[in-house]
């Protein structure tokens, strides 16, 4: 009878784990369930874009025009709501002398009006002075995300933490396509996953780009420096950026022609593997895209730059312990 009931417990284990869908280096699983049934948003979506003098100018009300998963859900208690978005951004973007890290504001807006907001406004202990920022996508944290790595905060923002597929799906059909998905606070493009083989030659063909980040190797620091563990992807400090091991600068990005540049461009991917949306800018972000307050409307917020600490080779926080808590 032991040996039966040991049997159907591992029989069990085998099956629970072979239901999880595995992630690439760090990425970890999400499991199923109502957030990833596809639903209609009650409001319309709005956007309109023009060109004013040196300026790109976006309204748009921030609703998406695709099915998202189901909110509120379990792991995200907030509605989806209209926002009173007002954009700028430069129309003739030029590089800068230096990358501006992204601080806690979107990273641009896409090409249906919903933000690109990649980051989590939650710290290892609360230590916002720290560099252990959890990182939504690849640590352990109750996201409450849908099929769109995108969820709502507080002021009922819906928003993209990385690749949002039903908008990929509604520009390529289906098929590996270069396709723009929307525009960064600096004022150059942001493209999906696929780009040229060779950003030279637009006969090149296509292939999904990858980024130039990789896991940190060993363990962080722990006690009273930081969380300790090994580096799985679970902090924005556990990666590192590893130039020429991908097709991606430290931006996400590189000079090439696009379907919209045939001459050439600066321009952004989202990658399905980290940062998934840029954190780093070439260009010179647009203050309009500065939150004034912290995310979801609360007071707080920080400029272009990032928060203290962030960067560099990790050397902790301030308390031991601690747990992920639920993101906004």
């Amino acid at each position: 009878m032991k040996q039966i009931l040991a049997l159907l417990l591992l029989a069990s284990i085998i099956t629970s784990t072979a239901a999880q869908p595995s992630r690439r280096d760090g990425r970890r699983s999400r499991s199923t369930g109502d957030r990833f049934k596809a639903t209609d948003v009650a409001y319309a979506s709005e956007i309109a874009t023009r060109v004013e003098g040196a300026h790109r100018v976006i309204t748009a009300n921030g609703i998406p025009d695709h099915q998202t998963g189901q909110f509120p859900n379990r792991g995200n208690p907030h509605s989806i709501e209209p926002q009173n978005y007002n954009y700028r951004m430069p129309a003739a973007p030029k590089v800068a002398r230096t990358a501006t890290p992204l601080g806690m504001h979107p990273f641009g807006i896409a090409v249906n009006g919903v933000v690109f907001d990649p980051r989590a406004a939650e710290w290892w202990n609360g230590a916002r002075n720290s560099i252990w920022q959890y990182e939504p996508l690849t640590s352990s944290m109750t996201l409450g995300a849908d099929m769109n790595d995108a969820h709502v905060q507080p002021s009922g923002a819906y928003h993209y933490h990385g690749v949002p597929a039903a908008l990929l799906q509604r520009k390529t059909g289906g098929s590996p396509k270069m396709v723009l998905l929307g525009w960064a606070a600096d004022g150059f493009p942001i493209y999906g996953p696929h780009g040229l083989k060779d950003p030279a030659n637009s006969r090149s063909g296509l292939k999904r780009v990858k980024s130039s980040y990789q896991l940190r190797k060993g363990q962080r620091p722990g006690g009273n420096q930081g969380p300790g563990g090994t580096y799985d992807g679970s902090f924005t400090a556990d990666w590192v950026y590893v130039k020429g091991s991908g097709d991606l600068d430290e931006c996400n990005g590189r000079f090439g022609v696009t379907p919209e540049y045939p001459a050439g461009i600066y321009h952004y991917h989202l990658t399905e593997d980290f940062p998934f949306v840029p954190r780093h800018f070439r260009g010179t972000p647009d203050q309009s895209f500065q939150r004034h307050g912290g995310p979801g409307g609360r007071p707080g917020g920080r400029g272009f730059g990032g928060p203290p600490g962030r960067g560099g080779d990790p050397r902790g926080g301030r308390h031991p312990g601690g747990r992920p808590p639920r993101p906004r």
